[in-house]
């Protein structure tokens, strides 16, 4: 048997057919494996278990035959533990990646998200998350890939947007962590970025404005929903995907079935008298089983051209659509109404949502801080 050195393995004849194992003199197990078509490369022979089992080392010559021959004496002291260093490779080739982990996050999670949030968190995942991760092992995240890949996202999506795509990556990674996949979740404890909470509230001239403006849209079936937006605090998305099967005007009740409410939980919300009065009168000129249907009888899509006249109109360039829903809880708080019942009238399942609104309590806290003293003091 020859010794497999770098000479030795440049000139080893060529089988005629098939494929020769020339066997090293020294290193029980180490191989150079020839082919018809001249292929070298160096593998390794052992027992392990009472199995015989043969792995490929590397290929020649980018693996010279003295890294393989020192890489073979790694492996040999691994199977000398109990550890069979094939059976390790096999697991690593099918342990699963981020593209798998993506594949199972969109069919067992994001069927039970809103059509907006599916949409959303999958432009996170095809923009941010795999152009990055697609091809890393599960197993192998670190915590310093995820706060690089949260840097990278907060440098082109911005701070806020950052701090969404690692909260839906770190809940895929507690889904992995629950199939058996791995054992800790690398993006636990991210370096979130610091948000500023926009907060804007219309005034009451400002609510005048918007009303008026309203009466002038040239898109008055967009002009209702805005205006039910305006009445309900509803989210963008539950008004415009309102069916008339959601509806018991007659109790002035929206009974928001799971599949249309941001949590997936049902909700009975309370209708105003004006909100009841605007859906009578949207219902005498319904066409369809939609509120707010296209030429086509699907919902409407979004008030992105209705809402960009209103701001124009108005003069309020600075409103966004989802200021109406803060506005809302505002205008409630003023009047003396309780977070419990605001939470309820918003759709909020937790109490602790509702408890973004708690600062705007001081003024009504105070009025009846006032009316205790001006009764008692003289």
């Amino acid at each position: 048997m020859p010794k497999l050195n770098e000479t030795f393995t440049k000139k080893a004849q060529v089988p005629d057919t098939g494929n020769k194992l020339y066997r090293d003199d020294e290193l029980k197990g180490f191989c150079l494996r020839v082919t018809a078509a001249g292929h070298r490369s160096f593998v390794l022979n052992y027992s392990i278990d009472r199995r015989e089992r043969r792995m490929t080392i590397g290929a020649y010559p980018a693996w010279s035959a003295a890294a393989a021959r020192e890489e073979t004496k790694r492996l040999k002291r691994l199977i000398d533990q109990g550890v069979d260093p094939l059976e390790e490779r096999n697991a690593r080739k099918a342990a699963p990646k981020v593209t798998d982990l993506w594949e199972e996050y969109q069919r067992t999670h994001l069927p039970k998200l809103t059509d907006r949030s599916a949409r959303d968190q999958r432009s996170m995942w095809e923009k941010y998350i795999l152009p990055e991760l697609k091809n890393r092992r599960v197993a192998d995240l670190t915590y310093l890939q995820v706060d690089q890949l949260h840097a990278l996202i907060t440098e082109k999506g911005g701070p806020t947007r950052a701090n969404r795509v690692m909260e839906v990556f770190r809940k895929a990674l507690n889904l992995a962590i629950k199939w058996k996949w791995i054992e800790k979740n690398p993006a636990d404890n991210f370096h979130r970025n610091a948000e500023n909470m926009r907060e804007r509230y219309l005034s009451p001239e400002e609510y005048q404005r918007v009303f008026e403006a309203l009466e002038r849209m040239p898109n008055q079936k967009a002009a209702n929903a805005i205006r039910l937006l305006v009445l309900t605090g509803a989210r963008r998305g539950e008004v415009l995907s309102l069916e008339w099967a959601d509806l018991d005007l007659e109790r002035g009740i929206w009974n928001r079935p799971a599949a249309k409410s941001k949590d997936r939980k049902p909700k009975r919300i309370t209708l105003s008298n004006e909100a009841l009065l605007l859906l009578k009168v949207i219902r005498d000129q319904a066409d369809g089983s939609y509120l707010f249907p296209t030429s086509k009888g699907t919902p409407m899509p979004d008030l992105n051209r209705p809402w960009k006249w209103l701001k124009q109109e108005t003069g309020l360039a600075d409103l966004r659509i989802h200021d109406l829903r803060h506005s809302f809880a505002s205008v409630l708080i003023s009047s003396g109404e309780t977070l419990e019942t605001i939470g309820k009238l918003l759709g909020h399942s937790q109490h602790q949502t509702t408890l973004r609104y708690a600062h705007l309590m001081d003024d009504p806290m105070r009025r009846a801080a006032n009316r205790f003293s001006e009764s008692v003091v003289k």
